[in-house]
């Protein structure tokens, strides 16, 4: 058989609860400290940042969370997701191994980031908030949110970092179409975005500064709440869906992953995919490898140590436990910009620590190349954060090809690439380079993360 095959669930198999890793893991989160004390922080202590039901689930170790019917119906609007299994992809690659991938871009946002982002802002509706202040990469946690809001009636200001502000204004349009406000951060709009042009007047912008930009903004209303789009328990804990879908569809097409894969920047999409399965490894001993892929030029999992840093730039969060290249970090501005954050998940890097995740790092022209060839087999056109997990995925089957083994890989198709196609557009026209980050700026950042007793 030539062509790919499509596995479809019906409704009725949209997961009713999602799937906290936390009450499997072998050895416990470390706790997040207050950067004052250093002491460990209650849910009040995250009041004023999230509506209470939301910091709930952060620190919540109850295996199965309950989804609320308003957000499930929202989900049913492209919920549960198709799994392909690649079979053309397989033919022009002469392998043995057996491919499938979960595709997220079917959302009305084109990526998996509305999981979270409908949850989010339905628990901050309910509370009585009026309004959300955020930050995003490439555009996409921005684009979900401003969805999420116009569903929920709520206002929502999205920082964008600058150097994706200018290379996606399609991103910026359907933000506002939808009603949000999008700003370029560093913004003078806020005392952490000018303190940031003051030194850096010319600054390409970070995920960490937007954060800072977005909590500043957050704290300053009673009725405002920020909401993060990736790296918090709670926004993986809301992905799970993804993952639970492509267990029965696994099962559908009678098979079972050797590997699952996902691409890395804060790992919200590697744990939708990844931790349902990962928590049958933990719990059954199922014999599964488990692969991040992240961008060279922001080696976070690769090149950061496992420490104690801020979330943000100008350290208005707690402080947790991460694999982190400095919250003063700021990379290169590659394409991939939803990957362009300097710390990982607390989930992710505990579980890479313990042995569980192995991290690979690739750099961006190899990967617009493997996502142009997998768009020919496949006619999906990935978006250049997911070409990562397509260049290990097919690095993993060429390897099957040379053992002579047949594997089962698994990856996630977090989204798809049509605002992003200026970005092929400049790799086909030989314009697209591979950067590198400055190595006496990572080692200034580094030396600057707090000591934690």
């Amino acid at each position: 058989m030539s062509d790919s095959v499509k596995y479809l669930l019906n409704e009725a198999d949209l997961p009713k609860f999602w799937y906290n890793i936390a009450a499997d893991l072998p050895e416990p989160l470390p706790p997040v400290l207050h950067p004052g004390t250093q002491q460990p922080i209650g849910p009040d202590d995250l009041a004023p940042i999230f509506p209470m039901s939301v910091i709930l689930q952060e620190v919540s170790t109850e295996r199965t969370i309950e989804i609320p019917e308003p957000v499930r119906d929202a989900y049913r609007q492209w919920r549960p997701a198709p799994l392909y299994r690649a079979r053309r992809l397989e033919k022009m690659l002469d392998t043995p191994a057996r491919i499938y991938y979960k595709y997220e871009g079917i959302s009305p946002a084109g990526s998996h980031k509305p999981n979270t982002a409908i949850a989010q802002a339905f628990y901050n509706k309910q509370e009585g908030v009026k309004r959300i202040t955020t930050e995003t990469g490439a555009g996409q946690w921005g684009s979900s949110l401003a969805l999420a809001g116009s569903f929920f009636g709520l206002e929502i200001e999205v920082f964008m970092v600058k150097v994706s502000f200018n290379q996606k204004p399609y991103r910026r349009a359907f933000m506002e179409t939808f009603g949000a406000t999008c700003t370029a951060s560093p913004s003078d709009t806020t005392e952490s975005g000018r303190a940031v042009l003051r030194e850096h007047p010319d600054s390409t912008g970070s995920l960490g500064i937007a954060i800072s930009e977005a909590v500043e903004m957050a704290v300053q209303r009673d009725d405002t709440k920020y909401a993060l789009g990736s790296v918090l328990n709670h926004v993986l804990l809301h992905q799970t869906v993804v993952g639970q879908e492509a267990m029965l569809q696994m099962e559908m097409a009678g098979d079972y992953p050797d590997k699952v894969i996902g691409c890395v920047g804060g790992g919200s999409n590697f744990a939708g995919i990844a931790f349902p399965f990962m928590g049958e490894r933990i719990r059954d001993g199922k014999n599964i490898e488990f692969i991040a892929v992240e961008p060279s030029a922001c080696p976070t999992l690769t090149k950061g140590p496992y420490a104690y840093d801020f979330g943000d730039t100008a350290h208005l969060t707690p402080l947790v436990k991460m694999h982190t290249l400095g919250s003063t970090f700021v990379p290169p501005g590659f394409h991939a910009g939803g990957l362009r954050y300097h710390g990982m998940a607390p989930l992710i890097s505990h579980l890479t620590a313990l042995g569980f995740i192995a991290p690979r790092s690739y750099h961006q022209t190899e990967c617009f190349a493997a996502g142009i060839q997998f768009a020919k087999a496949e006619g999906i056109i990935p978006a250049p954060e997911a070409n990562h997990a397509v260049k290990a995925t097919i690095d993993e089957a060429i390897r099957c090809r040379e053992e002579g083994t047949s594997k089962a890989l698994l990856f996630n198709l977090c989204g798809h690439g049509h605002f992003d196609m200026q970005a092929y557009r400049d790799y086909m026209d030989g314009k697209l380079v591979d950067q590198e980050y400055d190595p006496s700026e990572l080692a200034m950042a580094l030396a600057g993360l707090p000591s934690v007793a």
